[in-house]
C-alpha cells in the first residue's frame, strides 16, 4: 500500500477539529443577530471540508477510515469525560458543578452527536465520490457544495431532533437549526478557494487523484 505524506496530518487535524467542536458545543450557546447557535459551529464546518478533501484526493475508502477514527476518538473523549466526572472530588476542589455543566456527559446528546456525525459524514463522502465519477472529476465547486448541503442537512436535523426534541421549545430548535445550517453552508462556500488550492496541492504532491469507480461504499466494511 502506498504511503502518503500528508494523509496522517489531515487525519489528525480532522480529529482535532471534531473533538474541539464537540467540546465548544457543550461549553456555550451564543446568539448573534437573533439566531441562537452553539459555539462548536466555529470549527465544525471544517470537518466537512476536510471530508471533501479526503474523498476528492484519496477516495471514499480512505475517507471512510478517517471518519471511523474520528468516531472512535470522539467516543473515547466523552467516555473519559464521564469517568472523570464520576471520580470522587477532593474536598479542596470546589469546581465539580462547573465541570459537570461544561464537560458533564448527557448521553442523549452524545448519542445524537455520534449518530448525526456518522450519517452526515458518510453521506457527504458518498455523494462527493459518486458525483466525481459522474462528472469525470469536473466542477469540484458543485460537488463539494452539493454534498455538504445534503450531509449537513442530515447532520444538523438528526442531532437537534434526537438531542432536544421534548426538551427545548420547537421554536428554539428551529432557530438553532436555521442558524447552524446556513452558517455551515456559508463556510463551505467562503472557503471554497482554499479547498481548491489544497486539493490541487495534494493531488500533485501525493501523485493521486482517486476515482471511486469500483469502490465498495458499505460504510462498515474494511475493504
Amino acid at each position: 500500500m502506498k504511503n502518503f505524506k500528508y494523509l496522517d496530518l489531515i487525519t489528525a487535524t480532522f480529529v482535532a477539529v471534531l473533538l474541539l467542536s464537540n467540546i465548544m458545543s457543550a461549553a456555550k450557546i451564543s446568539n448573534l443577530w437573533g439566531f441562537a447557535f452553539d459555539a462548536g459551529m466555529i470549527l465544525f464546518p471544517l470537518a466537512y471540508i476536510f471530508g471533501d478533501i479526503l474523498t476528492e484526493v484519496y477516495g471514499y475508502a480512505r475517507a471512510r477510515r478517517v471518519i471511523w477514527i474520528g468516531f472512535a476518538m470522539n467516543l473515547l473523549m466523552v467516555t473519559t469525560f464521564w469517568i472523570v466526572g464520576k471520580l470522587p472530588a477532593d474536598a479542596s476542589w470546589v469546581l465539580q458543578d462547573s465541570y459537570d455543566s461544561i464537560l458533564g456527559i448527557v448521553w442523549r446528546i452524545v448519542l445524537a452527536s455520534l449518530i448525526a456525525y456518522l450519517i452526515g459524514e458518510f453521506t457527504n463522502s458518498y455523494i462527493l465520490a459518486k458525483l466525481k465519477v459522474k462528472m469525470q472529476g469536473k466542477k469540484l465547486w458543485l460537488r463539494t457544495i452539493g454534498s455538504t448541503i445534503v450531509g449537513q442537512f442530515l447532520d444538523t436535523t438528526i442531532f437537534l431532533v434526537v438531542a432536544f426534541a421534548g426538551v427545548l421549545p420547537w421554536s428554539l430548535i428551529l432557530s438553532i437549526w436555521i442558524a447552524n445550517y446556513i452558517f455551515k453552508i456559508l463556510i463551505e462556500i467562503v472557503l471554497l478557494p482554499v479547498t481548491y488550492k489544497v486539493v490541487k496541492y495534494l493531488k500533485v504532491r501525493e501523485a493521486i487523484d482517486y476515482f471511486d469507480a469500483d469502490t465498495n461504499f458499505n460504510p462498515i466494511t474494511t475493504k
